[in-house]
């Protein structure tokens, strides 16, 4: 259950090392953006010119395309500035990420979501932080831009996680974390050599919305290098474009089942503990806050959506729940 060994897969040519502080004197970053639709191309474009504004000298962009030649072809002759790989590992996410680790030539990899845009000072403030040779992992803020500019009044803060951005419950300064929002972070590339990237055994395939790749990595590295850390910094952001297919009802109970599963998953690989460690302090003491918010007379005068918002952390919690719980060990299979 706590096996810590890599999962076993092949990012570059050459091997982990057993010290993980060999970075060059200056922080030299690759930027990999992956992407597995032609629908959030507008966004994706937006996304690469932003980071190109950033890039310092040395610095590279890389996109890859995750099994999908129409958008390879689109991709490798529009996308200007940028270096378009497929992805050569297994369909999902993580093997989209590994792909493009494997492609990279840099000391620090920044994985940016394809409806991700940087805020202006996203990269340097990243790349400031690497000068510590301590440091393994940075998470940012993500700030959900909502399609229709604001969310459903329904929907609670605590569960920004459910469109991938930042929520009520985070850190609000630089603070060690367990693991980053993924749409957002940056991991030293020695550190993903040496703890095996990620694995294809948790992760986005396509539209399913499954996750917790970036956690169970995290956990993993951990659990290999205890030395180094995983950081939040709150000064560096980007906006991460929410659809309106992503503000119903129905998505966010589908998002927090399968976040339950992946949960599950996580806890196979590395342990009930280390999987839920977060999400102890989550549901004993943030829920309980957005609860008791929720259905208080003040915030009820002040906003008459907050009981529906109340409504909405319990049939959240109920569906997250649900999902852990019936997972079992089937998720590898019904996940793909």
């Amino acid at each position: 259950m706590n096996d810590t060994s890599a999962p076993g897969i092949a990012l570059r040519d050459e091997p982990a090392r057993p010290g993980l502080s060999t970075r060059p004197p200056d922080v030299h970053i690759s930027v990999v953006i992956c992407a597995y639709t032609a629908d959030r191309w507008v966004v994706m474009r937006e996304a690469c010119r932003a980071v190109q504004e950033q890039l310092a000298h040395a610095d590279e962009l890389i996109v890859v395309i995750d099994h999908n030649e129409e958008l390879l072809h689109r991709a490798t002759s529009q996308l200007d500035g940028a270096r378009v790989v497929p992805n050569s590992q297994t369909r999902g996410l993580s093997g989209a990420r590994n792909s493009g680790v494997a492609a990279s030539a840099q000391g620090v990899v920044v994985f940016l979501d394809d409806d991700a845009v940087p805020r202006a000072g996203w990269l340097e403030s990243i790349r400031s932080l690497f000068a510590d040779d301590a440091v393994a992992v940075v998470g940012t803020r993500v700030i959900p831009k909502w399609q229709g500019s604001r969310a459903p009044s329904w929907f609670p803060e605590e569960f920004g996680w459910v469109v991938g951005c930042g929520y009520r419950g985070q850190p609000t300064s630089r603070a060690a974390i367990r693991n980053p929002i993924g749409a957002s972070m940056a991991i030293r590339r020695t550190a993903l050599l040496s703890a095996g990237g990620f694995t294809s055994e948790v992760g986005r395939v396509g539209a399913l919305p499954v996750g917790c790749e970036e956690t169970e990595f995290c956990i993993r590295l951990s659990e290999q290098h205890p030395e180094l850390a995983v950081i939040f910094t709150p000064d560096a952001a980007v906006d991460h474009f929410v659809p309106v297919e992503r503000q119903t009802l129905r998505y966010f109970l589908r998002r927090c089942f399968h976040e339950g599963r992946s949960k599950r998953a996580v806890a196979r690989l590395r342990g009930k503990a280390q999987a839920l460690s977060a999400e102890k302090h989550y549901v004993k003491v943030t829920l309980p806050a957005a609860l008791a918010r929720g259905v208080s007379p003040r915030s009820i005068l002040r906003e008459p959506a907050s009981p529906a918002r109340a409504c909405a952390v319990l049939a959240g919690l109920t569906a997250t729940v649900w999902g852990y719980v019936t997972a079992g060990s089937t998720y590898g299979s019904s996940a793909r």
